[in-house]
């Protein structure tokens, strides 16, 4: 299936101090921008994740360790960045019956996330089970505080059904009224879905059309009748996120502390296609990274787009992972 990426028109402010290789580093956090020089373009910006052969984070890549291809011919990367910006995440909790018994290991999860994160993100909650509720008050739109994350953990009790599809979509909205440039999701569920107004594929074109990171993570036990990690695989994909199925519900703490230093370690990478044609065709992209030494390094992201006369999103896979 083709999911969507952001092909959007900005300008994007660039600090103007220029390093030694004459290029100028993408500022995404305005607070942090000086003196800014505007570009303006039809630009495809990416997230990538980059491990070596034993999955370690390789960090302190230049632009210039990077080969971005769109349907195999060669890109110039305009925008590059390897930094801590702030970044707006949503944490979608399932609480229906079925997470019952797994509900104080997902809040400890999602709190270990919190506490990971740097103190000027912007998190929001979303807690669902046949109906869909932000657990911040309606007068908070975000917070980085862990007392209360916290609270918009515990507020609602596991019961009733399911409405993934529903509380993603309404995740993906929210994540519109952000004011940082990277957005997220942490999904924690089983998968399955049995209330939802929305459709798997309304999801998937929804993520991809825009430019959010989602992560999900199954927990599944012998009681779980409608699990469905095909569904938590195929949504994470879509964005160049990853799927995690641990074995023992146990394990998600250690998977959001996890997912923290993932986000925390991403490039940034943009460019404007040489192929300017916006007649609706699909667009592959493929990212690779060298290393010290020419050692060859893994790379995940998108992994392609969909070039919409629309100018704004359209359809594309990713690289994404599943562990």
């Amino acid at each position: 299936m083709f999911l969507a990426l952001s092909l959007f028109s900005l300008p994007i402010a660039v600090q103007a101090d220029v390093n030694q290789q004459g290029t100028a580093p993408l500022a995404l956090n305005k607070e942090k921008s000086a003196a800014t020089i505007s570009v303006t373009s039809e630009m495809v910006v990416l997230h990538a994740t980059v491990r070596d052969r034993e999955g370690r984070f390789v960090s302190g890549l230049q632009k210039q360790d990077f080969r971005v291809y769109e349907d195999n011919q060669l890109q110039r990367i305009e925008l590059f960045q390897h930094e801590d910006v702030p970044i707006a995440v949503g944490l979608v909790v399932d609480n229906s019956g079925s997470m019952q018994r797994k509900q104080s290991d997902v809040a400890a999860a999602a709190l270990a996330f919190v506490r990971s994160s740097n103190p000027v993100d912007e998190m929001f909650v979303v807690n669902f089970n046949e109906n869909v509720t932000f657990g911040l008050p309606d007068t908070e739109l975000f917070s980085a505080k862990p007392s209360e994350l916290s609270a918009a953990l515990m507020g609602v009790p596991a019961r009733g059904e399911t409405a993934l599809y529903d509380a993603i979509e309404t995740a993906l909205t929210h994540l519109q009224k952000a004011s940082r440039d990277k957005k997220g999701l942490i999904v924690i569920s089983d998968g399955g879905d049995n209330a939802s107004k929305h459709t798997l594929k309304q999801v998937l074109q929804t993520a991809g059309r825009s430019d959010v990171t989602i992560y999900t993570i199954g927990l599944f036990d012998e009681y779980d009748t409608d699990r469905n990690p095909r569904v938590l695989k195929q949504i994470a994909c879509a964005t160049g996120g990853e799927a995690f199925i641990p074995e023992q519900t146990s394990a998600v703490v250690k998977i959001c502390k996890g997912i923290a230093e993932d986000i925390r370690n991403q490039y940034t990478i943009g460019y404007a296609p040489t192929n300017e044609t916006l007649d609706g065709s699909y667009r592959t992209i493929k990212v690779t990274a060298t290393g010290p030494h020419g050692a060859k390094l893994l790379v995940r992201t998108r992994a392609g787009y969909i070039a919409s006369p629309e100018r704004k999103t359209t359809a594309a896979g990713s690289q994404g992972g599943v562990r």
